[in-house]
């Protein structure tokens, strides 16, 4: 990851994410001014989210979200200070076979100058809790707040009085989060029901279209989260998770397994996780309702479920 500040984005060179989230969008102009928190360095995604009512937490303008240290592909750079770039850590062949194309603020990347090939990087940590804060000194004041599930940490030692000290893009010196907030990234593939555990803990979190953290997050959004968590790589939109998912026959979903719904002749437009109990059931984050939550199919969105797919 990168040590340097005096290095400048270049076009056709990676770059990582240098805030907590940071938000892709569709075009610059599109941005509002209740988007300035999501705009900033560091980024206020939790009160960007409750600074916005509920029509505005679904414009359009929004694609997706990235994570620190999420790598990027830069393809240019403008002077008013934005960048289009490639989310390449998430899979979006329909829209660019490299990755998920974007416009980010460039002042929250900053350029790969790393010459130490990932093979001699030391295991990486991923963030467990939904939402925590990096310090500058074990149990000092938080200098990176918001970082969230699923973000990877590298570790810079070991963990000292339960502070454990990881290396951040853009930063010099190593910061510090609780122990017990980050985990080693697992080796082999989870469990479905492991991964519907850790989708259970957003709960409640408000649908965002495009969220993709504990502050605001939608439905395909929730499974791609879930599943990083474990170090899998699931693409970004609910379509393109379909196809990259295998088919279970009807009466077969398992917990975990994912239900897909469209209308006809349309192409998917939503997907949710499969739970157990009486008749099926499934834990999403539902645009109707505005929050992620567990339920039994209703009639109207039991009348566009287009089949369940394993993982």
């Amino acid at each position: 990851m990168n040590r340097r500040s005096d290095v400048e984005l270049q076009p056709g060179r990676e770059a990582f994410v240098r805030v907590a989230v940071a938000t892709l969008w569709n075009d610059p102009g599109a941005t509002r001014p209740v988007d300035r928190p999501a705009l900033a360095v560091p980024s206020d995604t939790a009160g960007w989210v409750a600074g916005m009512d509920v029509t505005q937490r679904v414009g359009d303008c929004v694609l997706s979200q990235l994570l620190l240290g999420e790598r990027v592909l830069v393809n240019a750079v403008r002077p008013d200070g934005w960048a289009r770039v490639v989310a390449v850590e998430q899979p979006a062949p329909r829209r660019d076979p490299r990755g998920y194309p974007g416009w980010l603020p460039a002042a929250q990347l900053t350029p790969d100058t790393s010459d130490t090939p990932d093979a001699a990087a030391p295991a990486p940590l991923v963030v467990d809790a939904v939402r925590t804060g990096l310090r500058g000194t074990p149990g000092g004041p938080v200098v990176l707040p918001g970082v969230v599930l699923g973000t990877r940490l590298a570790p810079a030692g070991a963990a000292v009085d339960g502070w454990q000290p990881v290396r951040v893009p853009g930063r010099p010196d190593p910061l510090w989060v609780p122990a017990a907030d980050v985990a080693p990234l697992p080796v082999g593939p989870p469990s479905a029901g492991a991964v519907l555990a850790v989708a259970d803990r957003l709960r409640a979190v408000a649908y965002v279209w495009g969220g993709l953290s504990g502050h605001g997050i939608d439905c395909s959004g929730l499974v791609h989260l879930a599943w990083r968590r474990f170090g899998v790589t699931l693409p970004r939109d609910a379509d393109d998770q379909a196809t990259a998912t295998s088919p279970v026959p009807a009466g077969e979903e398992r917990a975990g397994d994912l239900y897909f719904f469209a209308r006809p002749g349309r192409t998917i437009h939503h997907v949710g996780l499969v739970t157990t109990g009486d008749g099926p059931r499934m834990l999403h984050a539902c645009y109707r309702q505005r929050r992620v939550l567990e339920e039994r199919l209703p009639p109207d969105r039991a009348a566009t479920l287009v089949g369940a797919r394993r993982v």
